[in-house]
């Protein structure tokens, strides 16, 4: 009978862009003060992209630490993932553009939206591609300009927001453990508490839609509703399937929404609220890179350990929801390596950016010889067509 194959986070990384805005600093664009959006949501600070961060750069620049951790060639990873619900572009994928910056020249990659809850998703994704065979190492990114969407006027958004980048690579291996398993659901006929009003039904160029709706909109108290019954719902769930009871988590990874919704969540699942891991106070909320940002931070803080059973959990527009347990491997101190390691980990980023010019220039190069080609033959035949 073959070894078990099992799923293992092996590199992290997060990057969260280095404009801080505080509370006082939105008290000046909106009704509100630091009192009360502490009061009501727990977030202190945001971080906010600036006119050369995009959610492609953004992921790139975790993407690169989570390789650097796991200490693995880009070349080698078989798929890229990028959970988003704030591409770069429609098209092509935002994953495809990070697949190229960061020279895993040998992946596939896909953009993944489910929201809020996108990491876990692909997350899920991943680790079952892994476990099945189909690919060897995979790069799980959740990252978002949320910014951009965000209107500036509505105190109700506003003050939510915020932009980040966090990521994971997930490898194949035959040690026991890694992920253990997953729920996942979805409820469209709630989709109307979260939205982003952008896409084919309201496009930008239509004298229909209004500018507004083009921003992300969002019924505050639905949402809260929902959020505190689905995250405590699914993680008890998955904590069950896997055989296991809430005593046995040692940390729970939450989507940084809201502290309200943290602190609600963690009495319906009557654990301690420390057990709640919680870093909405320096990012606000993230959507799909907000559990990754929140996973690095856990870990940079010591509070992740080898053998320790973690759930991390999402909830967002769609509406969507998600639960992933894992039984975690490494020590952080596992994953330091040596200078030369990390001298050739840090040529490999920056010849990426050689490579991708090569290509560029390689078909630029090869679309000139077809033309040439095809201008020869039209004189050859005298009827001078090309």
């Amino acid at each position: 009978m073959p070894n078990a194959r099992y799923a293992h986070i092996t590199g992290w990384g997060s990057y969260a862009p280095p404009r801080v805005v505080s509370n006082d600093e939105l008290a000046q664009l909106v009704p509100t003060s630091d009192e009360w959006i502490r009061g009501r949501t727990g977030i202190v600070e945001r971080r906010i992209a600036d006119d050369h961060d995009y959610t492609s750069t953004m992921a790139t620049k975790a993407s690169q630490r989570a390789l650097a951790v796991a200490n693995l060639d880009p070349g080698k990873l078989g798929l890229v993932i990028l959970a988003t619900a704030t591409p770069d572009h429609l098209m092509p994928s935002t994953a495809s553009m990070v697949q190229n910056a960061i020279g895993a020249s040998n992946a596939a990659a896909f953009d993944l939206n489910a929201a809020c809850t996108g990491f876990v998703y692909g997350l899920s994704v991943a680790s079952t591609l892994v476990r099945a065979g189909a690919f060897d190492s995979v790069l799980i990114i959740g990252a978002e300009s949320l910014s951009r969407v965000t209107n500036w006027t509505d105190r109700g958004t506003c003050v939510l927001f915020g932009d980040g980048a966090g990521a994971v690579v997930v490898e194949g291996s035959n040690r026991p453990g890694g992920v253990l398993g997953f729920d996942l659901g979805a409820d469209g006929s709630g989709g109307d508490f979260i939205t982003i009003g952008l896409g084919t039904r309201n496009p930008i160029y239509s004298d229909k839609t209004p500018p507004g709706d083009n921003y992300i909109k969002m019924k505050g108290q639905e949402v809260f509703r929902f959020a505190t019954r689905i995250m405590a719902q699914s993680t008890r769930t998955v904590v069950s399937d896997a055989g296991l009871e809430l005593a046995d988590i040692d940390l729970i990874i939450p989507h940084q929404a809201n502290d309200r919704i943290l602190q609600v969540a963690a009495k319906r699942l009557e654990i301690e609220p420390e057990k709640m891991f919680s870093n909405v106070a320096r990012y606000g909320n993230t959507s799909a890179a907000s559990v990754p940002l929140a996973l690095v931070d856990a870990i940079e803080q010591g509070r992740v350990h080898a053998g320790d059973n973690i759930v991390m959990v999402g909830f967002g527009g769609g509406l969507t929801w998600a639960s992933c347990l894992v039984q975690w491997a490494y020590d952080p101190e596992d994953r330091e390596w040596s200078s030369w390691s990390r001298g050739v980990q840090w040529s490999r980023f920056h010849l990426a950016g050689v490579k991708g010019w090569w290509s560029r220039l390689g078909r630029r190069l090869s679309a000139i010889g077809d033309r040439l080609r095809r201008q020869d033959n039209g004189r050859m035949n005298g009827d001078g067509s090309e």
